[in-house]
């Protein structure tokens, strides 16, 4: 007997139990849209996270203070205030890391200084601000920050100490409404200090943890002069690798500087570098194994959707032993029954499989727990093959059983 003709037969075989068929093929969709719905949710995240640190600026390293500090056991007291003192950036450490000799891989810096508990004021609106920053205007290019109304602050404001103010998406809407292009060129009170705006930030929208729009930037000196003072204190340094492909050495280039004007090593740094590429792949390492633990979960649904297929087959062969008896009484081969079966567990595999792609994709296209989904082209090739080798895998024992009757005892059975 031809394949075809066993390929007919499987199509009977499944076209006479309808709803059978159909409540066993659900097993399989199931599994499969599972499969690709969770990995399309594991890639979304994946890509919303590196969106959300991409930003927060390109190729970026921050330099701030160390949050432990103090002298070396056993060291005298002399060392130990030297240590102490050694804690603070400053705009020399800033300078220092623009050296093209020393850092020839940083491109640009930008000190900060950062004041807590600002309250912006317009008319009867109030606004307490996350983020209150004074740094040059460099910070804006390093961070991917750019105007969607008004200007930015130049240079001559930050050499004048002009009392003018850049401010987040979140900030304008607060005190101004949805209109936030109006914002420009009004006077708010920052803390009762009268601030003239020069421009408001395009959104970048929120990250869950924090709001990188709720913004109040001002020039460094500006800062000093109405809420830092003049210390020489730097909250952070922001600095701007060449590309990302030299971010590791721009980090050691840095360090090294560090080491050197504030007498420290690796030991006993009173600093702390943070690597924007090390944080990403830290991330995309966590959403890498969040991914494989929901692919493992939607995998065990396919494997109980294959269990089902089995049991049913055996079912299948069961209800039709006479029928086998009969085409093995009139020649049908081993092969050919064999290949009937496993025939018929594939049909119910894989249009359940095709199903599945399909809600799959239809699920995928709507938001998850706040994730947009993106289906990843190989999960839909993988669903598939997958659902052909369950069909193979889980028919073969139903198969093998039924080609193993023997014609009599099969004619026999009731």
């Amino acid at each position: 007997m031809s394949l075809l003709e066993s390929a007919r037969f499987a199509l009977a075989g499944v076209a006479a139990n309808k709803m059978r068929s159909i409540l066993t093929t659900l097993g399989i969709l199931i599994g499969i849209a599972a499969v690709i719905v969770l990995l399309a949710v594991g890639a979304g995240t994946s890509n919303a996270i590196k969106a959300q640190i991409g930003k927060l600026g390109t190729n970026v390293l921050t330099v701030s203070r160390s949050t432990a500090v103090g002298g070396r056991a056993g060291a005298g007291a002399q060392v130990g205030a030297s240590r102490t003192r050694s804690t603070n950036l400053t705009l020399d450490d800033d300078k220092a890391l623009t050296d093209p000799v020393l850092a020839p891989d940083v491109a640009r810096t930008a000190p900060i200084v950062q004041a807590q508990s600002v309250t912006g004021t317009y008319k009867s609106a109030t606004h307490s601000v996350a983020s209150f920053l004074g740094t040059t205007p460099s910070y804006f290019a390093i961070t991917n920050s750019a105007v969607a109304s008004g200007a930015l602050f130049t240079d001559a404001d930050q050499q004048a100490g002009n009392p003018v103010a850049v401010i987040g998406n979140t900030v304008a809407a607060d005190l101004f409404g949805t209109n936030t292009s109006a914002a420009v060129g009004q006077t708010i009170q920052l803390n009762g200090q009268n601030f003239t705006i020069a421009g408001v930030l395009g959104a970048k929208g929120s990250s869950g943890l924090n709001d990188p729009d709720d913004i109040v930037v001002v020039p460094l000196s500006t800062a000093q002069n109405k809420f830092t003072g003049y210390a020489p204190t730097l909250a952070s340094i922001t600095v701007q690798a060449t590309s990302a492909d030299v971010m590791n050495q721009a980090q050691n280039e840095l360090q090294m500087i560090l080491d050197a004007r504030h007498r420290v090593d690796a030991s006993s740094r009173d600093y702390q570098v943070r690597n924007q590429a090390q944080i990403l792949t830290t991330a995309t390492n966590t959403t890498q194994t969040l991914t494989i633990l929901l692919g493992a979960v939607a995998a065990i649904s396919l494997l109980v959707g294959g269990i089902g297929v089995m049991n049913i087959m055996l079912v299948t062969v069961t209800e039709r032993t006479r029928e086998i008896g009969i085409r093995k009484a009139i020649g049908a081969s081993r092969g050919s029954i064999v290949a009937q079966f496993l025939i018929e567990s594939l049909i119910i595999s894989v249009i359940g499989g095709v199903a599945g792609i399909v809600i799959g994709f239809a699920g995928s296209a709507f938001p998850i727990i706040g994730v947009q989904p993106e289906v990843q082209p190989w999960t839909v090739w993988l669903s598939l093959a997958v659902s052909a080798i369950i069909g193979l895998v889980f028919g073969v024992y139903p198969a093998n059983k039924a080609a193993k009757l023997r014609p009599i005892d099969a004619l026999r059975y009731e």
